[in-house]
């Protein structure tokens, strides 16, 4: 692995906050074992191992039932390994994928019958090559009869940019981490309110109210300069919101986060256990496995 990788916490604190029961965690990666899925030789980074065992004994030891698996970027577009820790699972996870516009029908059926439900497109520069828009749309194209979604993925200063391209998708759309807003202007500031703006004109839009540890200038335990961005959107949007720990969390570099104390956050974004539940069960569940 990189020499400045930080490896997931070897031993999260068990949460005080109880998942009701069906919950799901809706973003987390799979990397390697390397020895059997390589990584991508494009990639921008080489993480630690972290493999389907390790992410399927972490689900239970927080009290989830379910997974969404989100193919990493370390691995490109081979799926192998989100496809294997899928076919592992025993239905309980679902996954994201990330394909060619010209994948074979024959493949990408067999990762429909496998339970990829979406694709995810990356515009972080950092992380993945550019790719231009139109190789994003036929994907979506190719991908909409399946009724899969597409999972977008951006950073805040690029969602002016991005939001003729959003609208145009002919899915659904889930926008990882809720598009990374910069958690020290207001929550009630122009540029949130700019994607707030969004899921209130375009009712097929949906947020990932996640990764608290990425956007936190306040920092752990309890992210809470984080809590009303997160919470803004789950009380205007209940049934287009998801939650998931981003668990090995890749990149990270000013800390690793606790997984238990993420998911003692919770209760803080979801105030009510009518709020929880929809968070956690009835619109994972809805997306994914109905």
């Amino acid at each position: 692995m990189d020499p400045d990788w930080l490896p997931f916490h070897p031993n999260p604190t068990k949460p005080a906050y109880r998942p009701p029961p069906g919950a799901v965690d809706a973003h987390c990666h799979v990397f390697g074992p390397a020895d059997r899925f390589p990584f991508a030789p494009e990639r921008k980074y080489t993480p630690c191992d972290a493999g389907k065992e390790k992410l399927f004994a972490l689900r239970d030891f927080l009290g989830f039932e379910r997974n969404v698996i989100v193919q990493a970027t370390c691995h490109g577009r081979d799926n192998r390994a989100l496809v294997d820790a899928l076919q592992s699972s025993g239905g309980r996870a679902k996954g994201i994928a990330s394909i060619d516009p010209d994948l074979p029908d024959a493949e990408l059926a067999a990762m429909d019958a496998a339970g990829v439900k979406g694709v995810r497109f990356n515009f972080v520069k950092r992380l993945v090559d550019t790719t231009p828009k139109d190789v994003f749309l036929k994907v979506a194209e190719r991908i909409a009869p399946l009724g899969w979604h597409v999972v977008v993925y951006f950073e805040a200063p690029d969602l002016t940019g991005l939001i003729p391209f959003l609208k145009q998708m002919p899915t659904i759309v889930v926008v990882d981490h809720m598009g990374r807003p910069e958690v020290s202007k207001p929550v009630d500031g122009p540029d949130f309110r700019r994607f707030v703006q969004l899921m209130e004109e375009v009712p097929g839009i949906w947020s990932k109210v996640s990764c608290p540890e990425r956007l936190s200038v306040a920092g752990p335990p309890h992210y809470a300069d984080v809590v009303p961005f997160a919470r803004t959107l789950v009380d205007r949007f209940p049934d287009r919101v998801l939650w998931g720990t981003d668990w090995p969390h890749p990149n990270m570099k000013s800390h690793m986060p606790d997984d238990g104390h993420l998911v003692d956050v919770i209760p803080k974004i979801a105030t009510d256990a009518a709020r929880q539940k929809a968070l956690l069960v009835d619109n994972p569940r809805r997306l994914y496995w109905d």
